[in-house]
């Protein structure tokens, strides 16, 4: 009589563990959270994210306000008739939200990020319950705390004068545009940094584990959530120019 094959469960570990082993092992957390554990993690990252925003507002501070610059040089321009005092409303209400906004907004758009996964996975064969489709979007944003820190070192260390918008500070080829460039292009670019790249490779990695999928349809997948993800800031941007 032999005795049953039993198939080992994946390896425990806490959430603080699964941080650092998404930087060196992401296949083996996406493993072991494929049930579509996220809760605690979530919340973990959002809170990290809101307490260096606030802690790195001294570094944030010059790319905030050459994005508040140009939104207000093309609101001045659609609408003459609007007053300093409206704008500055504005300025001060933008400066308010990219301070304590994250703890909302990084739970907001990773649950979108999760519903573009769930939905593009029905129609190319990557299908997968919307619970482990949050996880994968709450890990593979984990990169972003990392591109808060290296975007507060610059504001910190970068002639004020060189930082004209996010592309400014970007680790991509946005870095390199003009000041005149269009914000479409600079929009676009923007998209192709470091560490939105890294995104969604992580999401892939992440899609191609839970899924049972190869590695080819998982990286389509990712491709077109940041398509999608790509297409509003494109408009806007483009609106405003």
């Amino acid at each position: 009589m032999t005795d049953p094959v039993t198939t080992p469960a994946p390896s425990s570990a806490s959430v603080w563990e699964d941080f650092v082993d998404i930087f060196t092992s992401p296949s083996a957390v996406f493993d072991r959270r494929r049930e579509g554990q996220f809760g605690m993690a979530l919340v973990i990252l959002a809170v990290l994210t809101g307490i260096l925003a606030f802690a790195l507002h001294n570094g944030l501070a010059p790319v905030m306000d050459a994005v508040i610059a140009k939104q207000q040089a093309a609101i001045m321009a659609k609408n003459p008739a609007i007053t300093q005092e409206q704008l500055s409303s504005m300025s001060s209400m933008m400066e308010k939200t990219s301070q304590f906004g994250a703890v909302i907004f990084v739970p907001i758009f990773t649950a979108i990020g999760a519903l573009l996964i769930w939905l593009i996975g029905k129609f190319v064969d990557t299908k997968m319950a919307f619970a482990p489709a949050m996880m994968i979007a709450t890990y593979s944003g984990v990169p972003r705390v990392l591109q808060t820190v290296v975007t507060a070192l610059q504001g910190l260390f970068m002639a004020p004068e060189s930082i004209t918008g996010p592309g400014s500070v970007s680790i991509g080829p946005a870095r390199f545009l003009p000041a005149t460039a269009s914000p479409g292009l600079e929009a676009a670019l923007n998209n192709l940094d470091v560490f939105v790249i890294w995104t969604f490779v992580l999401m892939a990695i992440g899609i191609a584990v839970v899924a049972r999928v190869p590695m080819k349809r998982a990286a389509i997948t990712a491709g077109l959530v940041w398509l999608v993800t790509l297409l509003p800031s494109l408009y806007q941007a483009i609106s405003a120019g």
